[in-house]
């Protein structure tokens, strides 16, 4: 068998990129349907002899002269998707190449990513030579934050020093993550007919609720991320115009910054309140690095910017220090006819290669 190359050159990384990208456009990958797109990657990975192993599926592998005594750094996007929205004028699962972009479900989001950091994990694959071992993690179920993806996988990685997570940030980094609580709310009151006079009304009473809580401010504010957002999402009450209901319920979407878990913003936001609030879940907490991290600053060094995300990803579920990049414009991510710029998969591939070679 022949020796693979310890070094790829751009244009093979960059073709095998693309290849690849057009092949699991057209696979659906709805979340919780991910398999056949996980055995297209590991067809990939066996096509260029690397060993890979599997968790559900969520497809991973260490480069080739691993060493439990290093650290790691671990590659980690996903391969699931949304479902398509009525609005596409073409079709989502067939890759289209048109005028230097790549047309598909998936394409930016976040598809770009994954495959340039299958092919930096290709670039490094067979170094001696690292300080760090590389681990690369393609996972499922991100869009829905469910617990087969990374967070059901991650107890099975080697100890992780830091995760680079891939998501479409113009190839900078988004070094803090807000944080995702979603909040039902009801408030009580009388239940009457519409006729007669109550002042014990649970609408009424729930709009004075609510249009306190839209406008209050959290005391502190977050270098990275700004203020914690609140949005009323949803309202239900009612259903007869003469019957006065006995209860009205809604739906907050809160955006946590790093200077609060959401525990302690759930507490905040309940004594502001007269409604009676319940958390669906408190996982998905704010994520933050520090500007002086070395990869961090390896990628200043090269021209990249820093900012603050405002939407939410697998970071959130990783119990370990992490940072967000890729290829891509989140604006795209969830829209109709989503594509990739051809050339932001080349530009990915050489940034994240520029940036580890720093660090590894």
């Amino acid at each position: 068998m022949q020796e693979l190359k310890s070094v790829y050159s751009k244009e093979e990384l960059f073709n095998n990129a693309v290849e690849l990208l057009k092949k699991l456009i057209e696979i659906p990958s709805f979340s919780k349907d991910e398999y056949n797109t996980s055995v297209e990657i590991e067809n990939f990975f066996k096509k260029h002899q690397v060993p890979t192993e599997r968790y559900k599926n969520n497809i991973w592998a260490v480069n080739k002269h691993f060493d439990d005594a290093k650290p790691s750094v671990l590659l980690n996007t996903h391969h699931d998707t949304v479902k398509p929205n009525k609005a596409y004028t073409l079709d989502p699962f067939v890759a289209i190449e048109k005028e230097g972009r790549l047309y598909g479900l998936g394409s930016n989001d976040a598809g770009a990513s994954l495959v340039s950091m299958a092919q930096v994990f290709l670039h490094f694959y067979e170094r001696e030579d690292l300080d760090y071992n590389l681990v690369i993690a393609l996972t499922a179920e991100e869009e829905i934050s469910g617990f087969d993806g990374i967070e059901g996988l991650f107890p099975q990685l080697p100890k992780i020093e830091l995760a680079i997570v891939g998501e479409p940030t113009q190839m900078n980094l988004a070094i803090a993550e807000k944080g995702l609580l979603v909040i039902d709310g009801e408030m009580k009151g009388t239940p009457s007919h519409a006729a007669h006079p109550n002042n014990d009304n649970a609408i009424v009473k729930c709009l004075e609720d609510l249009q306190h809580i839209v406008n209050f401010k959290f005391p502190k504010v977050s270098d990275y991320l700004g203020e914690v957002k609140i949005t009323l999402s949803g309202i239900q009450a009612g259903v007869q115009h003469n019957v006065v209901p006995e209860a009205c319920h809604f739906t907050l979407d809160v955006r946590v910054t790093d200077e609060y878990n959401n525990q302690e913003a759930f507490e905040i936001i309940q004594a502001q309140m007269k409604s009676t609030l319940t958390a669906r879940s408190f996982r998905l907490n704010s994520s933050k690095i520090e500007r002086d991290h070395p990869f961090v600053q390896a990628g200043l060094a090269i021209g990249r910017t820093s900012y603050g995300s405002p939407t939410s990803s697998d970071q959130a579920i990783i119990p370990c220090t992490s940072v967000k990049i890729g290829p891509g414009d989140s604006r795209r991510s969830h829209t109709a006819d989503e594509f990739i710029e051809v050339k932001e998969i080349e530009e990915g591939i050489e940034i994240y290669i520029q940036i580890l070679e720093k660090v590894l």
